[in-house]
């Protein structure tokens, strides 16, 4: 009998196709507080947690209640904008979730978006029965590179991180998957295939890049677990 495997998935640029709207929503976030935003902060922040990006990239304030007010009228905006206009998804992004939980293959998503982003995309998206466990940024106190939410992830679905194949679409993030032991996929959603190839060190090196979902399968998750 073949040991059991589960599926982890960030969130933004994974499953869903949200950097336009994460985008607009810090544009919008600077302009209602008359804040500065450089060219390329988008890129340049992506996957970190508000907090850091608030107090420790953009320099915004040093005040962790400011801050925290900022983020969370950054997340509101964000999820007004997601309601009204919709959410779009990765290609074959909810296929392949729903193929997985057929083939027996538990699924999780383990991302630093707020949980109340995470609801309400979900339900957007008409996703909620396909996740066996959600883990967020509240549930873990370092977000990524620190491996924390993908093993919390795995442990929500009764699995151990080295018996899980996290899929990624940032650096962070697959440093993150690499730090708990487990098996590392990067989509080319944000960062193309030649920038993955060109990781020297195994921390930062996938398994596999794939550029979408759509020519992908759980037999072909299941051929990484068996190299």
């Amino acid at each position: 009998m073949k040991k059991k495997i589960g599926a982890l998935f960030d969130w933004d640029g994974v499953i869903a196709d949200s950097g336009a709207a994460h985008e607009a929503s810090w544009k919008e976030l600077a302009r209602l507080n008359g804040l500065p935003l450089p060219d390329g902060f988008f890129k340049a922040t992506f996957g970190r947690r508000n907090l850091e990006i608030i107090m420790g990239v953009m320099r915004w304030t040093p005040d962790p209640r400011e801050a925290q007010r900022l983020s969370d009228q950054k997340e509101e905006i964000y999820r007004a904008a997601i309601a009204k206009n919709g959410l779009p998804t990765i290609r074959g992004a909810i296929a392949f979730v729903r193929a997985l939980k057929s083939a027996g293959i538990p699924c999780a998503v383990g991302s630093s978006t707020p949980r109340e982003n995470l609801g309400q995309a979900i339900e957007v998206l008409g996703m909620g029965n396909d996740f066996g466990a959600l883990a967020t940024a509240e549930d873990v106190e370092r977000g990524k590179p620190a491996p924390d939410v993908y093993i919390k992830a795995a442990e929500r679905l009764g699995l151990g991180p080295r018996d899980c194949a996290v899929f990624e679409d940032s650096l962070a993030g697959i440093a993150a998957a690499a730090r708990a032991g487990a098996k590392k996929i990067a989509l080319s959603t944000t960062n193309p295939e030649s920038f993955w190839k060109a990781r020297e060190t195994p921390e930062e090196r996938p398994d596999l890049v794939i550029p979408d979902f759509s020519g992908f399968s759980p037999e072909g998750l299941l051929k990484i677990f068996d190299a």
